[in-house]
């Protein structure tokens, strides 16, 4: 649903000092909390949704506050979920030997400047992206719905207190469901029915009961549902059972040697097709995107007043733009420079090492900015796949200072192989941290459009969050390393191996450019990849020529193959629901017919959209919270598990509850969209308020 702010919230303010202060607490609390979760289990929450509730909860007590101040606190907090997939790489340089700890002043300067640079790239990519897009963003849109609904200063009537209704609803469900799952583990999470497929190999039908996952289900589509329905079954009902026959001994697979399959093979096949599909993306999106950026530079330069009368759509002007970016490349050449002038090489070699180094990671940053953007509008930020591109940023990097190495002799010795490996880690750290702000920034100025928000307004508030989340990043991942450590890298001798944090994606990526450097990588499978990613295309495009509404995004096909299934299976569930309950609710509007049928059908997918969104809310919101409660818990001496009621026997029972529990969340999703009851006045309402 679209609306005009632009003459109501005109004078409104936006970017406001309490507000930046606000966002930026949330960012450093976040940031420590998101750094704990992705080290252990591999895994982050999304910031945004519970920076937008908690900013409408204190910025309610002041009689001034509105719904694009509040926009501009959860814009900022949101690097808070982003920015923290910087550990998916950093963690290598201890495992490696490197670094004995995190220096602050490079660990710092390389998150500030990759998520600043982030922040940059998606600059020419709003107008394509969002502005001339119909990607749905779902991340986006709710977050945009809680605000327009929660703001105190908008419009009331039946639409806002219906809408609370929703949002409340279906925050109140996903939050009990994720209590009893994440914190009081009553329920499961997910679970798997392993079948056997041939002589000795086996596969599975995953379920996993996210029910965040489900409401963002709800919200990316049918198209983008099959897309990844089809990633699953060509890594689940295809690979998985053939290399699990290949391979598996004489006893026949198990289901723990399935998964390291997957791991260790048909992932990688799945970031060969993410890496083509989004070569492809980006190949057709050159031209709305030079379009985007002449416009956008033609209203960069325009006048103050002119910038103010069409400031919904008015990016960074080119001074401030030009100005940041000086900043940023005085940054990382300090911070490369800082990296390599500690190794005894030639001053020459130091230089070409800084240089290439930082045109690389802008050149590939640039690529995975645009890739990333595109998948977080396809799918939502918490379900994209930022470590496969990590993946193939940590070969690009690799390949790139291969050659330099070999060039000038470094491997002669294992210091000079250990300080390329590390110099590859290095270099795709910014990239990471480029492709992490990229992720969630265009998911933002989708938000902000919606409430009609000033998109360089944003774009400050997301690079202020940059920068508050880069402070954090440095000194929490020294706590939890001294008091943890990490698989492969124990600060001290006596500590307990089996404790220490996994870091499952840091570990991955180490052992990928370590592979590339000893002549080991196996590459058959990332070209396995390749290979199904342009069929992928081929299909896709057929679809596109033969049909009028049928696609088959590819990078979505690739996201299935990567992204762990029991992530997956709630997005296919919730897009099917949202399909078949929308295409109920015109069959029904044809049988009733009338001037107000179409928004009778409006009103019901408004509801839809806003309890999915709560949906998200809920979840998000226990996640920090229990987020909190084992960091604290941890810190103080405490258990991992500081809520659990249950023990390991209780397993199997808490997967059937929460199976029970999740089919329950989609039953009642279903049930409020299609028992809505029309309400005249609302229709009225949006009748008006379209034809204004």
């Amino acid at each position: 649903m679209k609306h005009d702010f632009t003459s109501h919230d005109l004078h409104l303010p936006e970017l406001t000092l309490r507000g930046m202060l606000l966002g930026a607490l949330i960012t450093v609390i976040f940031t420590a909390s998101n750094v704990y979760l992705g080290l252990k289990v591999g895994l982050t929450f999304s910031s945004s949704i519970p920076a937008a509730i908690i900013s409408m909860a204190i910025l309610r007590f002041f009689k001034d506050s509105n719904v694009l101040e509040n926009n501009m606190v959860q814009t900022q907090a949101s690097a808070a979920g982003t920015l923290s997939a910087i550990i998916f790489i950093l963690p290598g340089l201890l495992m490696l030997g490197y670094w004995n700890g995190f220096p602050f002043w490079q660990t710092f300067l390389l998150c500030a400047c990759g998520g600043s640079l982030g922040v940059l790239f998606t600059i020419p990519l709003r107008r394509a992206m969002v502005v001339n897009s119909d990607l749905p963003y779902p991340e986006g849109r709710a977050a945009a719905e809680i605000l327009k609904v929660g703001s105190h200063n908008g419009e009331q009537g039946p639409q806002s207190s219906s809408g609370m209704t929703d949002i409340v609803s279906g925050g109140f469900v996903a939050g009990l469901i994720s209590l009893c799952a994440n914190g009081f583990k009553v329920l499961g999470d997910s679970m798997s029915f392993w079948i056997p497929v041939g002589s000795k190999g086996i596969t599975q039908i995953p379920l996993g009961f996210s029910t965040a996952l489900l409401g963002a289900g709800y919200l990316i589509g049918i198209a983008s549902g099959i897309a990844i329905l089809v990633g699953v079954l060509i890594a689940w009902a295809g690979f998985v059972p053939y290399f699990t026959n290949m391979f598996a001994p004489d006893g026949g697979a198990t289901a723990k040697f399935a998964m390291a399959v997957w791991k260790s093979k048909v992932r990688f096949i799945g970031a060969g097709a993410i890496g083509i599909a989004a070569i492809w993306t980006l190949i057709t999106l050159i031209k709305p995107i030079i379009e985007g950026m002449k416009i956008s530079v033609k209203s960069m330069n325009s006048s103050s007043t002119e910038r103010e009368l069409h400031r919904m759509d008015t990016d960074m002007s080119t001074k401030s733009v030009l100005g940041v970016f000086i900043l940023i490349l005085i940054g990382l050449v300090f911070t490369f420079w800082d990296f390599v002038s500690v190794v005894p090489i030639s001053a020459g070699l130091m230089w070409t090492l800084v240089v290439v180094g930082i045109v690389v990671a802008l050149l590939i940053g640039f690529f995975v900015a645009a890739a990333c953007g595109y998948m977080a509008g396809l799918i939502g930020t918490s379900a994209s796949p930022i470590s496969g591109i990590g993946i193939l940023a940590t070969i690009i990097s690799s390949l790139v200072v291969y050659f330099i190495a070999a060039e000038n002799n470094l491997f002669a010795t294992q210091e000079g192989v250990q300080f390329a490996t590390a110099m590859a880690i290095f270099m795709t750290s910014v990239v990471i941290a480029i492709a992490s702000i990229s992720n969630d920034n265009l998911q933002d100025l989708k938000t902000g459009q919606l409430v009609g928000a000033t998109p360089w307004r944003q774009q400050i508030a997301l690079l202020l969050g940059s920068v508050a989340g880069a402070i954090a990043i440095a000194p929490v991942l020294n706590l939890l390393y001294q008091a943890y450590g990490f698989t492969g890298a124990l600060p001290r001798a006596e500590m307990d191996p089996n404790a220490a944090l996994s870091a499952p994606q840091a570990t991955l990526m180490t052992t990928i450019a370590q592979g590339i450097f000893n002549s080991s990588m196996d590459w058959d499978y990332i070209l396995i990849g390749v290979g199904v990613g342009v069929v992928a295309i081929i299909v896709n495009l057929i679809l596109k020529s033969t049909t009028a509404t049928l696609t088959l995004p590819p990078l979505a096909v690739g996201m299935g193959i990567y992204l762990p299934p029991t992530l997956e299976v709630p997005l296919i569930i919730g897009s099917f629901i949202s399909y078949f309950v929308g295409r109920y609710l015109v069959a029904r509007a044809k049988m009733r017919a009338g001037e107000l049928a179409d928004y009778d059908v409006e009103q019901s997918n408004r509801r839809g959209v806003l309890f999915a969104s709560g949906l998200i809310v809920g979840e998000s919101l226990i996640g920090v919270i229990i987020a909190v409660i084992i960091v604290l818990s941890v810190t103080t001496g405490g258990g991992e598990a500081p809520l659990e009621l249950v023990g390991p026997e209780f397993e199997s029972t808490a997967q059937w509850l929460g199976l029970l529990a999740f089919i329950f969340a989609g039953l009642y999703l279903v049930r409020r969209v299609v028992t809505h009851k029309f309400n005249k006045e609302e229709a009225l309402a949006m009748k008006a308020e379209q034809e204004q």
